[in-house]
């Protein structure tokens, strides 16, 4: 899969019990979309990873089983693992909606001002926060999308 195509769907954060059971912080918008996807990963086997359940009806963060690991003591080394879907793999969607990877490498704009390119994206629990090019780190809350020139405009 080329890098540019690759989209972070998931990050496996903590071993789950004495079992071999992963917890994995979601990115999609419903936690439960992991059990339909193909995951991908440098570091894990090809359909190695099994959805197990989601660890409560409000929590981004589901339960997983990976292929061949079956302690705790293996799960721990799996901590920090990111998980991927093709973009190819994406359902299309509706006018007026995209995906957040589309908004990397987009201009962010107030008062007709550039205050920088979005470097990534972050959600620490309130929302979504974009990561500019500068370090500089803005709420998306309020944000305008224009997909077509590539710009956030606040």
């Amino acid at each position: 899969m080329k890098e540019l195509n690759k989209i972070l769907v998931g990050k496996i954060v903590a071993p789950q019990g004495i079992r071999g059971e992963v917890r994995v912080q979601t990115y999609t918008q419903n936690p439960t979309d992991l059990k339909a996807l193909k995951l991908y990963s440098d570091k894990l086997a090809d359909n190695s990873f099994h959805f197990v359940r989601q660890l409560n009806p409000k929590s981004t963060v589901v339960i997983a089983k990976i292929d061949g690991v079956n302690d705790r003591n293996a799960a721990e080394l799996l901590r920090g693992i990111e998980l991927f879907i093709d973009r190819a793999d994406l359902p299309e969607l509706k006018d007026g909606e995209y995906y957040q990877a589309d908004l990397i490498g987009m201009k962010v704009v107030r008062n007709d001002l550039v205050l920088g390119v979005v470097d990534n994206i972050q959600n620490y629990g309130g929302g979504d926060i974009l990561e500019l090019d500068n370090g500089d780190l803005i709420s998306f809350v309020g944000a305008d999308v224009d997909l077509k020139n590539k710009i956030i405009r606040f």
